[in-house]
């Protein structure tokens, strides 16, 4: 029996949305996997909480709105979006952080502008800022790395903290990040060598430099398969790495990090291939994209070294987001037949 094909085999097939977002989800594998190595099961209940409220958010509103909900559940961009803000979350937080945190980015930032492909920010990021303004206290308790304590929860404890007596303090420890920036007492290698996570770490920490490893392994795999360009990424890495170099006073009591610190600790790397890689939310020009990515890296060490935030990724985003509009009005690639590009507000002649 003759086997058919949908079309010659030498023409490549286009990428769907769904095949897109699982490529996204089995990029995310890596990471997730060092998250669960260093910080415990608590990830996988964030997961879960995250996974079920999008799909039950998604569903509801499409209900609501009177679309298929099968036929939009199955494009996998909720379970994304629960991903990326289960992997952002402080594992072991109280059961209704997840939840709130998801039905806000699905609902609101989200379904409100019409569905996939009309928000106008990052819905993932919208979950976190709105959950860390609230509830800055929850949102600020990240557990100790596993090769600092060895001490982490076992699963019956995990199961306790997320859903009863949410009491993580006795794991907790302050992040690369935080204990830089609240340092103005002593030098840098004093400080690597008296705090736990930053004396077991190689550059960024124990924990927190393998997990930026990880989502760079994944983001490098997304580039390979060529889900997105390497502008973004690019962008916000160089423009990220230039400012903490040229910031950098070799390590004072008043250092603000290395730039291996700003780039293998907090959330970079998944911003930098997950986050500001969103096609809807970002620019999409690819010099237009290059400059978001610059923009955000720069916001991302501005906020870090000024704001008070330590970790700055869901900021910049947002702010970048604001900024996406503009950023393509002056970035439209020449028109064929044209020998300038044009601006999106100027008419054809």
């Amino acid at each position: 029996m003759a086997l058919m094909h949908a079309s010659s085999p030498h023409t490549a097939q286009p990428q769907t949305s769904a095949n897109i977002m699982q490529l996204v989800l089995a990029a995310m594998v890596p990471g997730i996997v060092a998250l669960v190595a260093y910080f415990g099961v608590g990830v996988l209940f964030n997961l879960a909480l995250c996974g079920l409220t999008a799909l039950a958010s998604e569903a509801l509103m499409l209900k609501l709105r009177g679309r298929p909900i099968g036929f939009y559940l199955r494009d996998y961009s909720a379970l994304v979006t629960a991903a990326l803000l289960a992997v952002a979350l402080p594992p072991y937080c109280p059961w209704w952080i997840p939840v709130v945190g998801t039905a806000t980015a699905i609902i609101l930032a989200k379904q409100l502008y019409g569905g996939l492909g009309f928000n106008p920010f990052n819905p993932a990021m919208v979950g976190y800022v709105v959950l860390l303004i609230s509830f800055p206290v929850e949102m600020t308790l990240w557990v100790a790395p596993a090769t600092v304590e060895h001490g982490l929860p076992d699963i019956e404890e995990a199961f306790s903290l997320v859903f009863g007596n949410y009491q993580v303090d006795g794991f907790t420890m302050a992040t690369p990040l935080e204990i830089v920036r609240h340092n103005n007492s002593i030098i840098m290698s004093q400080l690597y060598n008296e705090e736990p996570v930053l004396a077991k770490g190689s550059i960024a920490g124990a924990g927190w430099e393998m997990v930026n490893l990880a989502f760079l392994v994944g983001g490098l795999y997304l580039l390979y398969r060529k889900v997105f360009t390497w502008h973004a990424p690019v962008g916000m890495l160089a423009a990220l790495f230039l400012l903490s170099t040229v910031f950098y006073d070799s390590g004072s009591s008043l250092s603000e990090g290395s730039p291996l610190l700003h780039l293998f600790s907090g959330a970079t790397m998944l911003g930098a291939f997950f986050i500001i890689t969103d096609p809807v939310s970002s620019a999409t020009s690819t010099r237009g994209r290059l400059y978001f990515g610059i923009g955000v890296g720069i916001l991302v060490f501005v906020i870090r070294v000024w704001g008070s935030y330590p970790d700055a990724v869901a900021f910049a985003v947002l702010l970048m987001n604001f900024a996406a509009p503009l950023i393509d009005n002056y970035t439209l690639p020449r028109t064929y037949g044209h020998a300038a590009p044009r601006r999106a507000t100027e008419k054809e002649d």
